[in-house]
């Protein structure tokens, strides 16, 4: 598990105050369903804090932790909930959400940052919010209801279907990433393919880099061909570019941009998509070289 690397404190700490944008009003309280949501994927089993992280975070916000020997997200659950019941307020959510993606503490991880952080999103563009790559919350319109979600994910898979896409790719059709328009599922697609190379080869890199590393140079990892003619080795070369730029195009704004910077209609989600579903095909068919050592 990757860990966001909270520094461990033994000391009486001031409780985190909560960065929000100014409101005369203390922030409305989760739904459970919304909370519930928001701790599983602060406390994703893959991606998510630690247990020692959690409990640093609760204690620098100032909320008790019951349950400190449970399940990391129902233990986060418990004390969040509990607070908020008392409060009558989602503020010291907002502020473990901002202690614990507090972007200073993400230096050399940023791509955790981002993924964690693209996770809340999805969960607080319900709410109304959202959380930005400056550490700081903001107001936006809330998202559209689930049962509008539910209709776009179904609309958006069928006509994937019948473009006859990879499973792989039918996977970011879920109304939970398109309930904030196609901005998460976008993000998580192409994430999927950057997976995908790396479950091939082993590379620990990501994005453009990754892609020159396992298709690129003169005796690439991976070859979507028999790689000897110089037809083939130029396919091979205009393979590589096709994904560089698909990273460079796609990932790193929708990684780095708020949503509101970086908008996706539904055609583009679907011709990304597709795309995606040809870049897992040839990875896939890919022939991997036979290690020498």
């Amino acid at each position: 598990m990757v860990s966001a690397g909270i520094p461990s404190t033994e000391q009486p700490v001031r409780p985190h105050k909560l960065t929000l944008m100014s409101t005369k009003q203390r922030p409305k309280p989760f739904s459970p369903a919304e909370l519930e949501s928001l701790c599983k994927a602060l406390a994703d089993t893959t991606s998510g804090l630690t247990g020692t992280e959690i409990g640093q975070s609760l204690r620098q916000v100032g909320v008790d932790d019951p349950d400190p020997g449970i399940t990391k997200w129902k233990r986060l659950f418990n004390a969040l909930a509990a607070r908020q019941n008392r409060d009558r307020s989602g503020d010291r959510v907002l502020a473990f959400i901002s202690h614990a993606l507090a972007p200073a503490r993400y230096r050399g991880q940023e791509p955790i940052f981002h993924e964690r952080r693209a996770q809340v999103n999805v969960t607080l563009a319900f709410h109304g919010l959202e959380f930005c790559e400056d550490g700081k919350f903001r107001r936006c319109t809330a998202a559209a209801t689930l049962a509008e979600a539910e209709e776009r994910a179904g609309r958006l898979r069928k006509e994937l279907e019948r473009r006859r896409v990879e499973p792989d790719v039918l996977a970011f059709c879920r109304p939970e990433l398109l309930a904030d328009n196609y901005f998460h599922a976008v993000l998580e697609a192409t994430k999927s393919v950057a997976s995908a190379i790396r479950l091939r080869t082993g590379l620990p890199s990501d994005g453009a880099e990754l892609a020159q590393q396992a298709f690129g140079g003169s005796d690439p990892p991976l070859r979507i061909n028999a790689f000897r003619s110089d037809t083939e080795r130029g396919e091979q070369r205009g393979f590589t570019n096709l994904l560089v730029g698909f990273f460079g195009t796609f990932r790193n704004p929708t990684a780095h941009a708020p949503r509101v910077e970086w908008p996706i209609a539904e055609q583009d989600a679907l011709d990304l998509l597709s795309l995606a579903s040809l870049l897992h095909r040839r990875i896939k068919s890919a022939t991997l070289r036979a290690r020498t050592d």
